[in-house]
């Protein structure tokens, strides 16, 4: 398939702004279980201001592991508040405190954030929350990440750059970024010395993870929607004066696919890749290609596939035209995610 017919084919399936809330069944929402923090600022690059969500569980437990979740979008569309439902059913069900981080667009700032930027973001999300988190019931020892679609892409980039980090910002001269939240007192290069950010588990739903590849494809022209969803003209993802063809380091180096370390070099920590078996945007034969270059080096992954689901089925509300909803889609996968994790930190 094409990458027009792969991109128009999904306009339906991610038609995400008419989505539907429905009744919540306990077992998806059970309040009684958490208390939750909303909108907690963490940061303001250039003054704008980015906060999540927190959960913490009422259990009565001295602390809790902790997963922070990037939704997804295309780096154009959404907010935290696409991953509501998965939040609370994660806070319901599982024993983590759960932080739905919110991070710049492409689209704010006048139509100028850059990829990069977007990374920067959620690198400093998981800076403020080993800051931070104690606060709320959270074990600064023990922390995971995951996303979905961009989502996924952003948590991969933790996980395989997150020990990239320098002052003077993200070029192809550096390849390095500079967290929109540093600790008290610290530089970037301070935060690099004493091991970068480091998680200790990730769970990465059907993410896109070779950006170079999407920046051939036409991912910055019109033939992506998601500009048009966004209500925004399509431009370079790094600005006009790069593109893929000319400049292949910097779509390189914010491409999980190409940022693999050997085990013998740096050990990541423990994985769960998820794909949806018809999803026509990120097929799971690109998810089990990336699975596959994780193996060789050496790292330890799993694989979870959600049959007969198509793409973003993880996100709040319904779609009735495409027959897709969080009560019927969501739950499954989300018990799959906390099997996981209770596998790594219980």
């Amino acid at each position: 398939m094409t990458v027009i017919k792969r991109w128009l084919s999904v306009i339906s399936i991610l038609c995400l702004l008419s989505c539907a809330e429905t009744p919540e069944l306990l077992k998806n929402n059970n309040p009684d279980k958490y208390t939750v923090a909303k909108d907690v600022l963490w940061a303001s690059p250039d003054e704008f201001d980015l906060t999540m969500d927190i959960y913490t569980p009422t259990s009565g437990k001295e602390a809790y592991p902790v997963l922070l979740i990037f939704h997804g979008g295309g780096w154009l569309i959404n907010h935290k508040g696409i991953m509501t439902q998965a939040s609370k059913y994660l806070a319901s069900n599982s024993e983590y405190v759960i932080c739905n981080v919110d991070y710049r667009l492409l689209v704010d700032e006048q139509n100028t954030v850059t990829i990069d930027q977007i990374v920067e973001d959620v690198f400093g999300s998981v800076l403020w929350v080993q800051e931070h988190i104690g606060h709320y019931g959270g074990d600064v020892n023990n922390i995971a990440v995951t996303g979905d679609s961009a989502g996924g892409h952003l948590a991969a980039m933790i996980v395989n750059s997150g020990h990239l980090l320098g002052s003077d910002g993200y070029s192809e001269q550096s390849l390095r970024f500079t967290p929109s939240y540093l600790p008290t007192g610290m530089t970037a290069e301070q935060v690099d010395e004493q091991g970068g950010i480091s998680v200790q588990a990730a769970i990465l739903s059907y993410g896109a993870y070779d950006i170079y590849a999407s920046g051939l494809e036409g991912i910055e022209s019109w033939k992506n929607p998601f500009w048009l969803m966004a209500g925004s003209l399509a431009r370079g993802l790094f600005g006009d004066k790069f593109n893929a063809t000319d400049n292949p380091s910097l779509y390189k180096g914010v491409s999980p696919s190409y940022l693999i370390p050997q085990a013998s070099e740096r050990q990541l920590p423990a994985q769960l890749l998820t794909a949806g078996s018809e999803d026509k945007l990120i097929s799971p034969a690109s998810v089990k290609t990336y699975m596959a270059k994780l193996q060789n080096a050496g790292h330890d992954v799993q694989y979870w596939e959600h049959d007969g689901r198509g793409h973003a089925f993880l996100d709040s509300g319904s779609n009735s035209l495409m027959g897709q909803s969080f009560e019927k889609d969501a739950p499954l996968a989300l018990d799959v995610m906390i099997k996981f994790l209770d596998g790594v930190f219980y």
